[in-house]
């Protein structure tokens, strides 16, 4: 039972992912090595959605290092390890649980022995922004008890990067560039571990910088940044819009540029949109949306509601219906409602 479990809401997630979004675009996916040990170091942007979108298409089956303040009760910790996710410990959960980080880190370094996959995120933090942030060494030191445990061992570290459109709106597209594989053992010397670190942070930033957009200048973020937008480049082709920087960056900034206005006019699609789903929608603008802590988390929030509420909504609408009707005429309803919403997201709201 439990082998058809995983592989069931595996499939019901990447389902609802791509309902979600207008457009999913994946690309690098030949460089990921199917019988290697492997650790992906993605950007990240968009909370929960980041680990979902690789998980469902990675084509590896991997353990995800998940932040300890999830793993309350017993339940939890139960259904997290079957989707064999590993907490880990930060300063802000106590300095007196650091000390568990390191059995973790043990288990971190069977799981790459075993030939298997970890997804970690190397910046430690996420952010909205389009840019890659200096990388923690946490994954190094991973690595490094790896290579302590087992000598012969050698992981390939996939850098992934996220390129989303507006990850705060509804619905948006994303493409996922996975980089080519970076022999951790050939940039590792036992002997000066400290320089170790910076090499393999420095390759894995140098290949994150190349596959999403990375707008170096914190000073000149939002005057690159609103150039870009009213050059309308496709932010889902990072190898263009980063020679795009480079060309603005050479030519030099101008700071007069206005901000862009993102405010959109008139969508017929969307009210339709809006009458299909009015009680989903109706509670999201009013009762949940406010409570989203930061845009990082608007997708993950938008997306875990849709998928808990449309099901939900869908079986009161066909009860509704085949109770005033025939389930036949629920039946088809339901189908052509379902037809209608995938169609309005993938073509017609914007």
């Amino acid at each position: 039972m439990s082998a058809v479990i995983y592989p069931l809401v595996k499939s019901v997630v990447k389902t609802g992912l791509y309902s979600y979004h207008k457009k999913i675009h994946i690309s690098g996916l030949e460089h990921i090595p199917k019988d290697k040990p492997v650790m992906f170091l993605p950007n990240h942007q968009s909370a929960l959605i980041d680990v979902l979108l690789i998980a469902t298409d990675c084509n590896r089956k991997p353990y995800f290092l998940t932040r300890s303040d999830v793993f309350n009760g017993k339940l939890l910790k139960r259904i997290f390890s079957y989707f064999q996710m590993l907490p880990i410990y930060r300063m802000r959960d106590g300095r007196d649980t650091l000390s568990n980080n390191d059995a973790i880190f043990n288990s971190c370094a069977e799981i790459l022995n075993r030939g298997e996959a970890l997804l970690l995120f190397p910046e430690a933090n996420h952010s909205i922004k389009r840019n890659v942030r200096p990388l923690s060494k946490g994954f190094t030191r991973i690595l490094f008890r790896a290579f302590e445990m087992y000598p012969d061992l050698d992981v390939q570290l996939i850098p992934v990067g996220f390129n989303y459109k507006h990850a705060a709106h509804f619905p948006d597209e994303v493409a996922l560039c996975y980089g080519k594989p970076i022999s951790a053992r050939s940039l590792f010397d036992e002997n000066d571990l400290n320089t170790s670190v910076i090499t393999i942070k420095n390759a894995v930033s140098t290949s994150l910088e190349n596959l999403t957009t990375h707008i170096p200048s914190n000073e000149d973020y939002d005057v690159v940044l609103n150039k870009l937008k009213a050059e309308k480049v496709d932010f889902l082709n990072p190898t263009a819009v980063n020679k795009k920087i480079n060309m603005l960056t050479q030519q030099g900034i101008d700071s007069s540029v206005e901000s862009v206005s993102e405010k959109q006019g008139f969508n017929m699609f969307k009210w339709i949109f809006t009458l299909l789903n009015f009680p989903i929608v109706l509670i999201w603008k009013l009762w949940l949306k406010s409570k989203v802590p930061e845009d990082e988390f608007m997708g993950t929030f938008r997306f875990a509601f849709a998928m808990i509420s449309y099901p939900i909504y869908i079986l009161l609408l066909f009860a509704a219906i085949a109770f005033v009707f025939t389930p036949y005429i629920a039946v088809m309803s339901i189908y052509i409602i379902t037809l209608l919403n995938v169609g309005l997201v993938k073509y017609g709201l914007r």
